[in-house]
């Protein structure tokens, strides 16, 4: 705590210096102020009563953080009460700040229906007193708090967030969990123009109400969407947007698509989704991609949907995917043969380094003419390799890459398989300039990273 780290400062500063009175009450303001802002309000509040000099320096910093996870609590006491107490804090801190502007504005909160009220005035002074630039509000904070107890038998609703109140702030960047949103009527046509960055995770909307929502951002550049409910048809249509993240969309197997009609994206990321159906239109600013799924050979398909996904962005110049590749060679589903990764200069690879994952990176490779730099990153798989045709089995891999110049194999355990696999790229490697090893041992429960080793061509 920070009357401990203060008691130890005065006694250091004390020791060499002739005056004996000197304590960090004679540090300027400025100073002090930044000592607070490395922790939450509530903890501020309470450090700054240690002092009368101290005890206004918590309205001047310029963020307000109330954080439920770090408020005292007792623990015969329901959840219910320690929420009743948490937000009469809040309350009478927000009375007690002066109107003057912060920067950010934190909420973790257990949201039960008849706190309704609080909340919205607490979102309000945020907005329309303080001129929030960023606000965050997380009503889920972890699992832990929504388990049922015989104490804890209140509705746990989720909370209307008023969207229409950003009309009077200056919010640049918003970010919800565990919400629903009121969107207001005249949402496409008043716009919500300050807003440029937007996360929201737990949201559930219709069809209609995302395209509503991304109609009233007309700036926004920065968009991620986790564990959201769509109805059939996502469609995300921005002419602001530059980048763009999805994540844990599982429950939309068998029934979902979306749809990405966005000019100016920079970057695409997926991460744990199931959609059934991908569309990406008008995409020539597309430089990066990111796909990341479970790798369970159920989930391969909608891996091949996300991945086609690159033959409508002729221009990315960076992808991260993992090695599923071996599947253009054995898959009924294959690819257009037009497909090619004709741009691509950075791909970032999770892999294993079995015969079926060199298999894939030559697949791989085969779509990447222009490709300079290849990361390894090691793919825990859960499921065993699935068998080979004979004819690939014992082909031998051959390796195109004719402007490769550097690779990197990070987590490298020094297995046979890898080492087999540094030679093959040590005899085919062209131009190949040098491979950088990142060693790692495991040991128990602790895992030990060693320096890396650099292999560079002989001159």
């Amino acid at each position: 705590m920070l009357p401990e780290i203060m008691e130890q400062a005065s006694t250091e500063i004390q020791a060499p210096n002739p005056n004996p009175s000197r304590t960090l009450n004679d540090l300027p303001d400025e100073i002090l102020i930044q000592i607070l802002s490395l922790i939450p309000t509530l903890e501020a509040i309470h450090n700054s009563l240690v002092s009368r000099q101290w005890r206004s320096l918590w309205s001047r910093l310029p963020f307000l953080d109330f954080s439920y996870h770090l408020f005292p609590v007792n623990d015969a006491e329901p959840l219910p009460v320690t929420s009743h107490r948490f937000a009469e804090f809040v309350d009478r801190a927000l009375i007690l700040r002066p109107n003057s502007p912060i920067k950010t504005f934190r909420l973790s909160f257990i949201f039960y229906y008849y706190y309704t009220s609080h909340v919205d005035s607490w979102v309000r002074s945020a907005v329309t007193r303080f001129r929030a630039r960023e606000v965050d509000l997380d009503f889920f904070i972890d699992k832990e708090y929504h388990l049922r107890s015989e104490e804890d038998r209140a509705p746990r609703d989720k909370y209307d967030f008023p969207f229409s109140v950003l009309r009077n702030g200056c919010v640049e960047s918003l970010r919800l969990t565990y919400v629903d949103l009121a969107l207001p009527a005249s949402m496409a046509t008043v716009g919500m123009s300050s807003v440029r960055s937007m996360f929201l995770e737990d949201v559930d909307l219709t069809d209609q109400m995302w395209e509503r929502l991304i109609l009233g951002c007309p700036n926004l550049e920065y968009l991620e969407l986790r564990n959201g409910g769509v109805d059939q048809n996502l469609r995300i249509c921005s002419k602001s947007l530059k980048k763009l993240k999805f994540g844990y969309f599982y429950d939309c197997y068998y029934k979902n698509s979306v749809e990405i009609d966005c000019p100016n994206l920079v970057s695409l990321s997926f991460d744990c989704i199931s959609f059934t159906q991908f569309r990406l239109k008008n995409a020539p600013s597309l430089v990066e991609f990111h796909l990341n799924m479970v790798h369970l050979d159920k989930y391969y398909d909608c891996w091949s949907k996300a991945v086609k996904l690159l033959g409508s962005a002729p221009n990315v110049k960076c992808a991260n995917v993992q090695n599923w590749w071996f599947k253009l060679l054995t898959s009924k589903d294959s690819f257009p043969k037009t497909f090619t990764l004709h741009n691509l200069s950075l791909l970032e690879l999770r892999t294993g380094y079995t015969q079926y994952d060199l298999v894939g990176m030559a697949a791989v490779l085969e779509l990447c003419p222009n490709l300079e730099t290849m990361i390894l990153d090691y793919l825990r798989k859960i499921e065993v390799d699935e068998s080979l045709p004979e004819e690939i089995l014992n082909k031998p891999v051959r390796f195109n890459m004719p402007r490769l110049k550097q690779v990197k194999m990070l987590k490298f355990f020094g297995s046979e398989d890898e080492n087999n696999f540094v030679t093959l790229l040590k005899k085919q490697g062209l131009v190949l300039q040098k491979i950088t090893l990142f060693p790692i041992k495991v040991e128990g429960n602790s895992c030990h990273q060693y320096p890396p080793i650099v292999l560079r061509r002989n001159p």
